[in-house]
């Protein structure tokens, strides 16, 4: 099994910054992509990046592309998400999740693993 915990969260102002960090433990030799995604109250989880094992292949939402950054520490078992210019609709909870089949995918029903998420709150 693996397990995931998500950390960095918290409450910033518009404008600002946060990096979110996903911890693998367990069988992390079974992990292949790593991906964020997130859910705001009353809407439904969606897709925010993913990177794939070697850190080669990412992948982005277009509400995120080119303020945020997935990246990943293979010898950590970590993987991050730097959050720029963050926005009031960036405001959601953000979880990281994982899969053991190598293909990056943007559903996350085809994630094998996740984590337990990061409240993530951009004020006005």
């Amino acid at each position: 099994q693996v397990q995931l915990v998500e950390s960095g969260g918290g409450l910033v102002q518009a404008g600002g910054s946060l990096r979110l960090s996903c911890a693998a433990s367990g069988r992390t030799f079974s992990i292949n992509p790593m991906a964020w995604f997130r859910q705001a109250p009353g809407k439904e989880r969606e897709f925010v990046a993913a990177i794939s094992r070697s850190g080669g292949s990412t992948d982005y939402a277009v509400s995120v592309k080119g303020r945020f950054t997935i990246s990943r520490d293979n010898a950590k078992s970590t993987a991050y998400l730097q959050m720029n210019s963050l926005q009031p609709e960036d405001t959601a909870v953000y979880y990281c999740a994982a899969r053991a089949g190598i293909t990056i995918y943007t559903k996350g029903g085809l994630y094998d693993y996740w984590g337990q998420g990061t409240q993530v709150t951009v004020s006005s």
